[in-house]
């Protein structure tokens, strides 16, 4: 995920908007979402809108294409958001721009420690992990992903566009809704499912609660990020609000409520992502990978074998017990450049990255043309360590 950070200057480098395709009414949501406030103007026709903190400085909006002089007006605004320098005057910019729905944190933590270089990458990575949790929710419902589905998950976030934080205590991302909306809105139900789970725990001392709520999109992965969201602060709170633009959701409220947690529910958020670890079950796969490493104690008998996994699961890489048989197979399928087909059970232990009960291993064969494209494209991957 790359997390682009508008800034203050001028927004010059954002595309350019055409008056006639704005509309007026997204335009006067969005200012007033950023803290612009209307002071007047002709009831029925436009209205005046000044920023905060700046007064003697206002933009001309009318409120509906109706108005005589609308794209006049409209372009007038636009430049002067524009030129400038005004943090809000940006974020309505790229909201007009890139219709997008807007995710706030926000932090209660000590004055001392807000402003650290520290919290500003606590909070950071917290909500980034927020991020993914939907996303991955967004795929698929599972108490526990681990590996599975996180390359999807991360690349879906690309375009997300995220301010900057000069304290921890503050972030706003930017999920644009074409590509986005889907883990936006998940993550809108899992954090209402997780804060009612945590108060069915912390009411009754049951965690049924977080089983019903797998539903929703909770699990270890969002258990976790808020987790670390809480942690050495006094509370945290997750605010949503919908791109103008776009509309509401299906399903959803049209002005969500901002979702609170507090130190006190980190025993409850520990124990879920405990439970959830614990109880995902394994899956059973077939899948076809390439042999990228191999190791065995000693010359003779099995192994263990990593493979880049090419199709039948949502993981990247996979390690795989083998048998002595089983290992010569996937030797000789190594020295000839071509992958191996095995069936075996995805276990939960080491995030769903290891391969057991391995049978039915067997060579896949290529001709020349898949032998090289796959040769190339294992040259040009960088094999991590995990």
């Amino acid at each position: 995920m790359h997390w682009q950070s508008p800034k203050p200057e001028p927004a010059t480098d954002l595309p350019g908007l055409d008056p006639g395709q704005v509309d007026p009414a997204v335009l006067a949501a969005l200012l007033h979402r950023h803290g612009w406030q209307r002071r007047g103007g002709a009831a029925g026709r436009y209205g005046r809108w000044t920023p905060p903190g700046r007064a003697g400085t206002s933009l001309l909006v009318p409120e509906n294409r109706a108005f005589p002089d609308c794209t006049d007006l409209l372009d007038e605004a636009i430049t002067a958001l524009g030129r400038s320098g005004l943090p809000s005057a940006r974020e309505v910019l790229y909201g007009l721009t890139v219709p997008s729905d807007e995710i706030r944190w926000a932090r209660e933590t000590a004055p001392a420690a807000e402003s650290s270089w520290t919290a500003q990458e606590q909070l950071r990575s917290a909500a980034r992990h927020l991020l993914v949790a939907g996303a991955l929710a967004d795929r698929a419902r599972a108490g526990y992903y681990g590996a599975r589905w996180r390359g999807q998950a991360e690349r879906s976030l690309d375009g997300v566009l995220v301010g900057p934080a000069p304290t921890g205590r503050r972030l706003t991302a930017y999920v644009p809704v074409d590509g986005g909306r889907g883990t936006v809105t998940r993550l809108h139900h899992a954090l209402h499912a997780a804060r009612e789970a945590v108060d069915y725990q912390r009411t009754t001392g049951g965690m049924e609660a977080f089983d019903a709520a797998v539903a929703a999109g909770v699990s270890r992965e969002l258990a976790e990020a808020l987790i670390a969201l809480v942690h050495g602060t006094e509370g945290a709170t997750v605010a949503l609000a919908w791109a103008p633009a776009a509309g509401v959701p299906a399903g959803c409220a049209a002005r969500p409520e901002p979702v609170e947690f507090s130190p006190g529910d980190l025993p409850a958020l520990r124990d879920a992502a405990t439970r959830y670890t614990r109880d995902e079950p394994a899956v059973p796969v077939s899948l076809a990978g390439a042999v990228v490493r191999m190791r065995r104690s000693a010359p003779g008998g099995g192994g263990t074998v990593r493979l880049r996994v090419l199709s039948g699961a949502e993981i990247a890489y996979v390690r795989a017990a083998l048998d002595e048989e089983a290992y010569g197979v996937a030797g000789h399928a190594h020295l000839a450049g071509i992958p191996v087909r095995l069936s075996g059970r995805l276990e939960r232990r080491g995030g769903f990255r290891r391969l057991t009960e391995v049978s039915d291993v067997s060579p896949v064969p290529l001709d020349e043309v898949d032998r090289d494209r796959l040769r190339k494209s294992l040259e040009d991957d960088t094999l991590p360590d995990a």
